[in-house]
């Protein structure tokens, strides 16, 4: 499935506490380390952690593809840094896989910055983004049944819980019930992502919102 199409994504997005953008390969020594570090947080939901830690050469040409989809408008991944870009937060994303009128949200936060809510603060600005910028239908966020935490997001941010699919989500080394959580346009304007204060800015600095 193809997303919608955005004729100027946002690649630089600032809320109160971070920076959302696309990642750059200087920042892959920065990337290997917050996943490296955040391992056995990470491991029982995101199935990839697995694999870490990667080479620092694995990890830029993952963030060489990671830019090549962002350019090419097939998938939106962003790196989560702290305001003045000196770590590595977490990682997040506006993801084209749920059809041409939605995007749906991922994330992962390092696990010294977990329980801060800014999951939430991203989430809040992505959903944003979307609606305002994008003018997509439908925002999606998915998650483990057993991931309360990451449950808790969509949840505290105005999504319903629609469904719950079998076996489509990774929890503690095998599948699990992914539950999946909608916001659409019409309902948008009466949750906390719409009053979220944020900046948003294109390529080349430009600002969007």
């Amino acid at each position: 499935m193809s997303g919608p199409a955005i004729s100027k994504p946002a690649y630089r997005i600032e809320t109160k506490r971070l920076v959302l953008r696309c990642w750059q390969p200087e920042d892959a020594a920065m990337m290997q380390e917050a996943a490296a570090v955040s391992k056995e947080h990470l491991l029982p939901f995101m199935p990839w952690a697995a694999n870490e830690p990667e080479p620092v050469e694995s990890k830029i040409e993952r963030i060489r593809n990671f830019r090549a989809r962002f350019d090419r408008g097939e998938d939106y991944v962003y790196g989560v840094f702290n305001i003045d870009e000196s770590r590595v937060l977490g990682g997040s994303g506006l993801h084209t896989r749920i059809g041409e009128e939605g995007l749906e949200i991922g994330y992962w936060i390092h696990k010294d910055f977990a329980g801060r809510g800014f999951a939430t603060e991203l989430s809040a600005a992505l959903t944003k983004v979307a609606f305002e910028l994008y003018l997509v239908q439908r925002m999606e966020i998915h998650c483990a049944v057993e991931n309360l935490a990451s449950a808790a997001v969509p949840r505290k941010l105005g999504y319903v819980h629609e469904a719950t699919r079998r076996r489509l989500a990774f929890a503690h080394g095998s599948k699990s019930d992914s539950m999946i959580w909608t916001l659409f346009a019409d309902e948008y304007p009466n949750t906390p992502s719409a009053s979220a204060e944020i900046k948003a800015f294109d390529i080349v600095g430009n600002k969007l919102l």
